[in-house]
């Protein structure tokens, strides 16, 4: 569930990214345990990583400022098929500036990248299956609607790529790729 800072909260769709396990392999698939549909990677994945890719993507190591947009923190758990936590997952998360521009070379976006946004984070999961970021509202861009991608890895897993939509955003009904999620 994506939370907003106090007294802004935001409902966000998030499938169930809490239950990601359409890629670990575990046994025994609970059916009450709603399972978070795999999505692409997309084109804009880091290329090179960060030098600061911590879990704060508003504050960026060495810039001044902060990042423009709404200030949001997105926390949630990850948890197996039983609805058992799974700890020590790394969960990446990378997402498109306040301007729509994402950090990444093959992005041609007429406005210019944030320098105060970091664009990618990661955290890795607690004995809860807990996780946590602090990044902004994420917003649309020319053929998007508003989202954040998130890159799960457990060790000798296979990765598990999906993405995260603001529930009720008008974009929502034109976004082709959340309309192909069943």
């Amino acid at each position: 569930m994506m939370r907003a800072a106090p007294g802004t909260r935001r409902r966000v769709l998030l499938g169930a990214l809490a239950a990601a396990t359409a890629s670990f392999p575990l046994a025994g698939l609970a059916q009450s345990i709603l399972q978070t549909p795999s999505q692409t990677e997309g084109p804009f994945y880091p290329v090179r990583l960060p030098a600061d890719q911590d879990n704060d993507l508003v504050a960026v190591k060495g810039a001044q400022g902060i990042a423009k947009g709404e200030i949001t923190h997105l926390q949630g758990r990850v948890l197996d098929a039983n609805g058992r936590p799974l700890q020590g997952v790394r969960v990446e998360i990378w997402q498109c500036d306040a301007n729509g521009h994402y950090h990444h070379p093959a992005d041609r976006a007429g406005a210019d990248a944030d320098p105060n946004f970091q664009g990618f984070g990661h955290y890795v999961t607690d004995t809860d299956g807990s996780y946590g970021f602090r990044t902004i509202k994420p917003v649309p861009y020319p053929g998007r609607t508003p989202h954040v991608h998130f890159k799960l890895r457990l060790r000798d897993a296979p990765e598990f790529i999906t993405q995260m939509y603001v529930a009720g955003h008008p974009g929502n009904e034109r976004d082709s790729l959340l309309a192909s999620v069943p």
